[in-house]
């Protein structure tokens, strides 16, 4: 007989088949309908089977449509709380009851359940953090395939390694959105601009300088495997996918040996992007373009950045400070 499930166990037994086809079509409305990422699929998904998994052993029985339109604040802030204890931080919370709410809104949409408890329930505070970039000098030897000269591997995987991190600091491109690019949109051969598929499935066009086409050409002359035009662009030491802990392993590596803290990661880089174009004049609303954000206040985040550091060398250069 298996253990009682815990807040963080999947459900034992299937879902009861109203509730289980009601799961299946809000999954398929994300996949289809708003695009999600694999990513982010998965993560929804193992968010709402948590909560059903709670609500097992919270009513004792199992969960229902009608068990879900029944449910008051105080059931989902047990969750909440149970989560807690788990261990899991705010912001991990704040995704769950995103998820939560995006379920709780499809099943008020198609008339399944009135769970309006769900979305109601405010979720915990967050301590705004700023993204903390690396310096322009730290960040162009990160990119710099000859910062890795003397490694046991061979010179194409280090061209491509190299490749994709400049990706990352010279267009800002999420790594998501450099390892989804196809051969046929490789910036070589006079082509100065990819376009790039981001979160949600929204495209944009992303220029291309001078350093990063030269990478990435590299790459491509050094690269043993022959990439399919349709195929993708960066592909691993099997001529597979490459997967991101690959690119993420590369610079843990790199940051031992530059001295650079655990915040250097490849995504530092895209921050490092926005950051180093703002600090040299660069224009607010045509970095949110870049970096493809939706908001502009989510770009803004950037401006506190460059005051932090104008206080930082005020306080630390004036006399009167």
């Amino acid at each position: 007989m298996p253990n009682a499930p815990t807040s963080s166990s999947f459900l034992p037994e299937p879902l009861a088949p109203p509730l289980a086809a009601a799961f299946a079509a809000w999954l398929g409305n994300l996949e289809h309908e708003r695009r999600a990422s694999p990513h982010t699929l998965e993560a929804y998904r193992r968010d709402v089977m948590q909560f059903l998994a709670f609500l097992r052993t919270h009513a004792d029985e199992p969960p229902t449509l009608a068990g879900l339109g029944a449910l008051k604040p105080v059931d989902i802030r047990a969750f909440l709380a149970a989560r807690r204890r788990d261990g899991i931080e705010s912001r991990t919370l704040m995704r769950q009851l995103a998820s939560l709410r995006s379920f709780a809104r499809h099943l008020e949409q198609n008339g399944l359940a009135n769970a309006s408890a769900i979305v109601n329930v405010r979720g915990p505070r967050i301590a705004r953090t700023l993204p903390r970039p690396i310096a322009a000098p730290a960040a162009r030897a990160l990119t710099s395939a000859g910062t890795r000269d003397g490694e046991e591997r061979a010179p194409w995987i280090l061209a491509r390694d190299s490749a994709v991190l400049a990706l990352l600091y010279g267009c800002g491109l999420r790594i998501s959105e450099a390892l989804g690019l196809q051969r046929r949109d490789a910036p070589v051969a006079g082509k100065d601009s990819i376009i790039v598929l981001g979160k949600g499935g929204k495209r944009r066009e992303s220029p291309v300088i001078a350093p990063v086409s030269a990478a990435i050409a590299s790459y491509l002359e050094q690269c043993p495997w022959k990439l399919a035009p349709d195929g993708p662009l960066f592909v691993g030491a099997r001529g597979g996918p490459l997967s991101p802990r690959i690119i993420q392993l590369a610079v843990e590596h790199m940051r031992g040996a530059l001295g650079l803290p655990a915040s250097a990661t490849p995504h530092a880089l895209r921050h490092s992007f926005a950051t180093h174009l703002l600090g040299r004049g660069g224009d607010l609303r045509a970095i949110q373009d870049l970096l493809g954000h939706a908001s502009l206040a989510t770009t803004q985040i950037y401006t506190s950045i460059d005051a932090s550091r104008l206080m930082a060398a005020y306080r630390s250069a004036h006399p009167r400070a």
